[in-house]
């Protein structure tokens, strides 16, 4: 199983009636055990490269905020993811990328977008410069605070 139909199964799980799920394929054991308040996943992967999963969410997310800049060197900034999800470069999979490495961009310029419980959020930038480096692929599941693009600034 890959990290997208892992998933596709906790958000299917997360709406069915089932209080408790526990699948075992060769290399992967996931169980999940939800009471009606908050649910809650335990992903262990048994096989010698580990499958990471992002966990079911118990609260709706929140409306995006605008991406963290933290400075990395005197000129560079990270732009940080601002919510748990997945990233994407393109409004859709026949859309141009927001931005490419070399793209100028200004603060209120979307720089890429994250599904977060179906919804879409643009992320927008918070600093004028030159993206330098893109530090994840396309469609990859992306946690809170973690580094999305480098920036060289203005």
């Amino acid at each position: 199983m890959d990290t997208k139909e892992i998933q596709r199964l906790l958000d299917y799980i997360a709406k069915s009636p089932l209080a408790e799920v526990s699948i075992e394929t060769e290399g992967l054991k996931v169980s999940v055990k939800k009471n009606s308040a908050v649910a809650q996943t335990v992903t262990v992967a048994a096989a010698p490269a580990p499958i990471a999963a992002a966990p079911v969410a118990a609260a709706p997310a929140a409306p995006a905020e605008a991406p963290a800049a933290a400075p990395v060197a005197d000129n560079l900034y990270t732009v940080k993811s601002p919510m748990i999800g997945t990233f994407y470069r393109a409004a859709g999979p026949d859309k141009e990328n927001y931005v490419e490495v070399g793209s100028e961009i200004a603060p209120g310029k979307t720089v890429c977008m994250i599904e977060a419980m179906k919804l879409f959020n643009e992320i927008d930038s918070e600093v004028s410069g030159k993206i330098v480096k893109i530090l994840v692929d396309n469609a990859s599941p992306v946690e809170f605070d973690q580094p999305l693009f480098l920036v060289e600034k203005a």
